[in-house]
C-alpha cells in the first residue's frame, strides 16, 4: 500500500480544507441559533436555510458528489469526483470535523448509501425517479431496516413481510432509528423485509424502495440520541401498514437483500469511519487549545501530566485508526469489499470507541463547558457514541473479527 495520497486527492483536501476554514466553521454559530429560532416557531423539523446557502457555494466550487464512486461515475448523468475508496477517505475526515457538514457536499449518510444502492441495484426507471434527484441534493432519503421488536443486530431476525399480491408488493411491519425520516424532503425509503420465510437464512430478505408519500406508511415520532433529536434529520420509528408499491421497485430481485447490504455497508463504513476520525481530530484539537489557555493549580492545564498523557494517547489512537481505515479502503479496491470484510469490520470497532475516548477527554479538558453547546463537544460524543450502534454494534463485529482469528487454526 502507498501511503502518500493521489494529486487528485491532495488537491481536494487542499479545496475543501479551504471551503470548511471560509465557509463551514464560521457557519456553525449561525446553525444553531437557524436551529433554536426553529424550535422557538414550533418549525424544528424544517429545513436549516444555513445548510442550503452552503449547498449552493459547494456546487459552485466543484465540492459536490465527491463520494460518488469510479464504478458508479456515469449514473443519472452525473460524473462527481470518480474516486476510489482510497481516495475519498480523507476528504470524508475533514467533512466529518463537523457532523452537519457532509450534508453541504452531499456526501452525507444515508443518502451516500442509498444513492449507491439505486445506482448499482435500481432499474433505470428507478434511477430517473430517485437517483438523479437525490445526485442534485433536492430531495432526501432514509434506510430503514432497524426494528424495536426483534435484535436487529442479528438482521436475519428482521420480520417486516415484503408478499407478492400480482403486479404488487405488500409490505408490513415497525421500523425504528430510522435516520432521515424526520426531514421533510424525504422521498424514498430503501426498506429491508422479509419475502420469503421458508427460503435459506440469508436467502429471506429483500430490498424495496418505497416512496415516503405511499397511503399506509407512517412515522410515530422522532427518538432522542442521549438527549438529542437531531432535527431537522432526525431518526424515527414509523409503521409500514399494508404498504402496496409496484413489483419494479424491488431491488436485485427476492432474497438478495444481504447481498445488496454487502455492497452497500462496505463503502459506507469507511465514509463512517473517517468522519468520526475527523471529529476525533477536531476534538483534540479544541482539548489543545482548551487546555493551553486555562490555568489550574497554577500551572496552565495543558502543563498537568494527565493532560499531557490524554493528549499523546488521543495523537496515538487517531492516527492509528485513520491508518488502519485507510488500509481497510486500499484493500477493497483493489480486492473487493468480500475480501475486506475483516477489516471492515476492524475499523467499525475501533474507529467509534477511539472517538469516543478522545472526545470524552477533550470534554473533561474544557470542564463545566465541556458539557454544554457553547463547544461542540457533547454533541459529537453523542453522534461517535451512536455509531457504536450504526451498521451494527461493536458486539457483531468483534465476533465476526474473532471468528475469522480462529478459523486459521481450526483442525
Amino acid at each position: 500500500m502507498d501511503f502518500d495520497y493521489s494529486p487528485k486527492t491532495k488537491e481536494l483536501q487542499a479545496r475543501l480544507l479551504r471551503f470548511m476554514d471560509e465557509h463551514v466553521y464560521p457557519a456553525e454559530p449561525k446553525f444553531t441559533a437557524e436551529l433554536q429560532a426553529n424550535t422557538a416557531a414550533g418549525q424544528r423539523w424544517t429545513p436549516l436555510q444555513t445548510i442550503e446557502g452552503l449547498k449552493a457555494k459547494a456546487r459552485d466550487a466543484g465540492l459536490w458528489n465527491l463520494w460518488l464512486p469510479v464504478d458508479s461515475a456515469a449514473v443519472a448523468g452525473f460524473d462527481g469526483a470518480g474516486l476510489t475508496n482510497q481516495e475519498y477517505a480523507p476528504l470524508a475526515e475533514i467533512m466529518g470535523r463537523v457532523p452537519w457538514a457532509p450534508e453541504v457536499f452531499n456526501c452525507s449518510a444515508p443518502d451516500t448509501g442509498n444513492m449507491e444502492t439505486i445506482a448499482r441495484y435500481g432499474s433505470e426507471d428507478n434511477k430517473q425517479r430517485w437517483l438523479k434527484p437525490l445526485l442534485e441534493g433536492r430531495i432526501r432519503s432514509a434506510f430503514a431496516m432497524t426494528e424495536p421488536d426483534v435484535a436487529s443486530s442479528d438482521a436475519t431476525n428482521i420480520a417486516t413481510r415484503i408478499e407478492r399480491d400480482g403486479d404488487d408488493y405488500v409490505v408490513n411491519g415497525r421500523k425504528w432509528w430510522i435516520s432521515g425520516a424526520g426531514d421533510p424532503r424525504c422521498a424514498i425509503y430503501i426498506t429491508m423485509g422479509k419475502t420469503d420465510p421458508d427460503a435459506p437464512r440469508h436467502s429471506q430478505q429483500s430490498m424495496i424502495l418505497i416512496p415516503a408519500d405511499t397511503p399506509g406508511l407512517k412515522v410515530i415520532r422522532p427518538l432522542s440520541v442521549i438527549g438529542y433529536d437531531d432535527a431537522p434529520h432526525g431518526h424515527m420509528e414509523m409503521t409500514f401498514d399494508n404498504v402496496r408499491v409496484p413489483a419494479s421497485n424491488i431491488l436485485l430481485g427476492e432474497g438478495r437483500g444481504f447481498e445488496i447490504a454487502q455492497g452497500r455497508l462496505g463503502p459506507g463504513r469507511v465514509h463512517h469511519c473517517m468522519r468520526l476520525i475527523g471529529l476525533a481530530e477536531r476534538a483534540l484539537e479544541l482539548m489543545c487549545r482548551r487546555s493551553s489557555s486555562r490555568v489550574a493549580f497554577g500551572k496552565p492545564v495543558s502543563a498537568q501530566t494527565v493532560t499531557q498523557e490524554r493528549i499523546a494517547e488521543a495523537r496515538c489512537k487517531i492516527d492509528m485508526a485513520r491508518l488502519l481505515t485507510l488500509k481497510t479502503a486500499w484493500l477493497m479496491d483493489v480486492a473487493g469489499n468480500k475480501v475486506a470484510k475483516n477489516d471492515i469490520a476492524m475499523i467499525k470497532v475501533v474507529a467509534p470507541s477511539m472517538a469516543c475516548q478522545v472526545i470524552d477527554w477533550a470534554m473533561q479538558a474544557h470542564g463545566g463547558g465541556g458539557m454544554c453547546d457553547d463547544f461542540p463537544l457533547a454533541y459529537a460524543y453523542a453522534h461517535a457514541r451512536t455509531l457504536r450502534f450504526a451498521d451494527g454494534p461493536d458486539e457483531v463485529h468483534r465476533n465476526a473479527i474473532a471468528k475469522n482469528e480462529l478459523g486459521k487454526y481450526a483442525g
